[in-house]
């Protein structure tokens, strides 16, 4: 019986989620058009609900374990998902007035963020190659469903359907490389692995095995070079749906590389770091690079993302909780850093003028000095300037390259940064030096201004006081 109570706190969250998302899709065919309103607070009584459970179902920082061991409930899942729950309703906050300027006001954006939500929350506890896999799914359904949400747009559908094919690709690779292991091992659970694998680790299968498994979180992240999704998608799905790709999902992605790489895989360090390595340099210097020659925001942030997502992998390279610890404190920051600055495409279009070329931001701090303050301070953070949060965020992961032994590894990161304050210091420039423009944020609803500060000056608080965070992100590596 106590196993079975047990079994039914760990797995809490997820079926009040699960439950809600069922409910809400059903209230949501008896509402008007015109009370779509009635959806979103349902969608965010329902995240905080969720809150609530995940706050109030972890009073321990042991590992409980459910579903006869294919299930987890630990510090790092508790972390994953409590922020992906506040990424998702941070994004919903943002999005609804873009939403209802466009006439796309739908309860489908809100139940398919939440479903998203959900297969983040499977990922992050997961246990089990086949609970892993379902838990992924769940989000790429999801996400390939909320880039094609604009049906009217041509690009929309375009962006959709290479997210798709690419997806399915991913998808099927890391499938193969899942079964491959377990036809190797006998076995599909995260714990048991870790000592298969090390007993079995000169099979030449689970090797290949392996390198499948890479190439299909390489994709989830969209790490070079398995980024081609990520340009296009970010460009051509609607703005709301760009902002909720580049937010919570790459927490799940995180805690995918780490549940099969860092745990399952533990004994074969040896042959995932080479690769990791690879593909954290290549994400580093194609992004920043190709980010410079962008003439289109969005585009500019998807290439910026890339090379983003390498620092998040140069700190699972060093293998140890302290380059868990960095890699989780980069996600985290790195979240509020893209629901910041994709926050404030969403909120300079809200108007009915969408905002996608850079040159639209010319000339912004004459019409909203305070928004493009905000700005400069998501653009600064970004770069890794003191006293914002992504300095830490950088100056962690370097450390924890350091320690491991990397020092090659660290010094790409250095200059890769360097190169990359070029395109952020463009967007500065343009906002308060250059004149012209059409990007305005007169007339914006109160909420969206608040968020939105709040958004810009957490990363302020978080670099001037950021052991609250590294300690949160520290407990939470403390068991990998």
């Amino acid at each position: 019986m106590n196993n079975a109570l047990m079994d039914w706190s760990v797995l809490l969250p997820e079926i009040v989620l699960a439950s809600g998302i069922c409910v809400l899709l059903v209230l949501d065919l008896f509402v008007r058009d015109s009370a779509r309103d009635l959806t979103y607070l349902l969608a965010i009584f329902l995240l905080a609900g969720v809150a609530w459970v995940l706050i109030g179902t972890s009073p321990e920082s042991t590992a409980q374990l459910a579903a006869g061991g294919a299930y987890v409930a630990d510090d790092l899942a508790r972390v994953l998902k409590l922020f992906a729950v506040t990424a998702v309703a941070t994004v919903f906050l943002y999005s609804r007035p873009w939403l209802r300027s466009r006439k796309l006001h739908f309860g489908e954006y809100y139940v398919l963020g939440l479903f998203g939500l959900l297969g983040v929350m499977v990922l992050a506890s997961g246990y089990s190659l086949l609970v892993s896999y379902i838990g992924l799914e769940i989000l790429s359904l999801s996400l390939y469903a909320m880039v094609a949400f604009d049906r009217d747009s041509a690009r929309s559908a375009e962006a959709a359907m290479k997210y798709f094919v690419l997806g399915a690709i991913a998808s099927g690779t890391l499938l193969y490389g899942m079964s491959l292991i377990y036809g190797i091992t006998g076995t599909l659970q995260i714990a048991e692995l870790q000592t298969t694998i090390a007993a079995k680790s000169e099979v030449v299968g689970l090797w290949v095995g392996l390198g499948f498994i890479v190439v299909g979180v390489a994709f989830k992240f969209g790490a070079v070079p398995f980024h081609m999704w990520v340009p296009d998608v970010y460009d051509g799905a609607a703005t709301p749906v760009t902002l909720y790709i580049g937010t919570a999902p790459k927490l799940g992605a995180l805690a995918l590389a780490v549940r099969l790489l860092l745990e399952g895989a533990e004994g074969l360090a040896s042959l995932w770091e080479p690769m990791l390595a690879a593909l954290a340099v290549l994400s580093l210097v194609l992004g920043n690079v190709a980010a410079i020659a962008q003439t289109s925001i969005r585009r500019m942030l998807a290439y910026s993302t890339i090379s983003h997502v390498g620092f998040i992998l140069l700190g699972l390279i060093a293998g140890s909780p302290a380059g868990v610890q960095a890699a989780l404190f980069y996600t985290i920051v790195y979240v509020i850093m893209a629901a910041g600055a994709f926050g404030f495409l969403v909120m300079l279009g809200s108007r009915g003028q969408e905002v996608t070329e850079l040159d639209d931001l010319r000339g912004l701090w004459e019409r909203s000095p305070w928004f493009t303050l905000m700005m400069v301070l998501l653009m600064i953070s970004m770069i890794g300037v003191p006293p914002l949060a992504g300095f830490y965020a950088k100056w962690w992961i370097l450390a924890a390259l350091l320690n491991a032994g990397y020092m090659g590894l660290a010094i790409v990161g250095v200059l890769t940064s360097v190169i990359g304050a070029w395109y952020y210091l463009r967007v500065i420039r343009l906002m308060l030096f250059d004149n012209g423009g059409t990007a305005s944020t007169v007339g914006l609803p109160l909420d969206l201004r608040v968020v939105l500060s709040v958004n810009a000056l957490l990363l302020l608080g978080i670099g001037l006081f950021p052991d609250r965070l590294l300690e949160l992100c520290a407990h939470a590596a403390a068991l990998i």
